[in-house]
């Protein structure tokens, strides 16, 4: 489903942050994106949906090459969740944030509003659907970030750090999307520091380090004490 042959990339800066990245992602997996900070997990998972562009190399989604497609083409099959409630949040209610996703993608009428009902309960955030995103706590909004994409149902979600600051019940709200995610036959990508959560949810791990793939395999093969 997601192929990436050689892809590289530098920031305005000269930083180098993806150097000639080789990975596949079938259609249904479960994969966690490790690494130390600034090996280019984040800067990665943008390509896939047109955020960013490579320097050189090439980005394949279903077998066809991103390079000429539209961010919001790419988006209905990509949905990324950022690591940062703020970078993504700026509607007036809870509602409205989760619907614009939503909207964006096609969805419209009964079909919107079920979208959006279900997602915010999914995440435990159905009481809070009249509520400013901003009058949540921090754990909450990314919670709300992450229904946001729920609602726009595309095949393959990506979500950037969900676990920090989430107590046992966000945590739960969190295994409980990505297991339903996967018995939709959905793909499920995260990014994360978090070696339990890791191990305990996703069936393969790739640790990058200096924009390059330095390990992948399950999370046994990876993950070694």
């Amino acid at each position: 489903m997601i192929r990436c042959d050689g892809v590289t990339f530098d920031y305005p800066d000269g930083t180098r942050a993806l150097d000639a990245l080789d990975l596949e992602i079938g259609a249904g997996e479960r994969l966690a994106i490790t690494g130390r900070n600034g090996s280019g997990k984040s800067t990665l998972v943008r390509h896939w949906n047109g955020l960013l562009r490579p320097s050189g190399g090439r980005v394949f989604l279903d077998g066809s090459p991103t390079d000429r497609r539209r961010v919001a083409e790419l988006a209905r099959t990509v949905g990324i969740v950022f690591q940062d409630p703020g970078a993504q949040l700026f509607e007036r209610t809870c509602r409205a944030e989760v619907a614009f996703g939503a909207r964006n993608v096609g969805l419209r009428g009964p079909a919107l509003d079920a979208a959006v009902e279900e997602a915010l309960a999914a995440v435990g955030l159905a009481n809070a659907a009249g509520s400013n995103p901003y009058d949540l706590g921090l754990a909450q909004r990314k919670l709300l970030t992450i229904a946001s994409v729920l609602a726009m149902r595309t095949p393959v979600v990506v979500i950037d750090e969900p676990t920090p600051g989430q107590d046992a019940r966000g945590l739960g709200h969190i295994r409980s999307v990505l297991a339903n995610l996967v018995a939709e036959g959905r793909t499920v990508v995260a990014i994360s520091h978090d070696r339990r959560f890791m191990t305990e949810s996703f069936d393969r791990i790739v640790v990058l380090d200096a924009g390059r793939v330095l390990a992948d395999g399950t999370p046994a093969e990876v993950l070694r004490p």
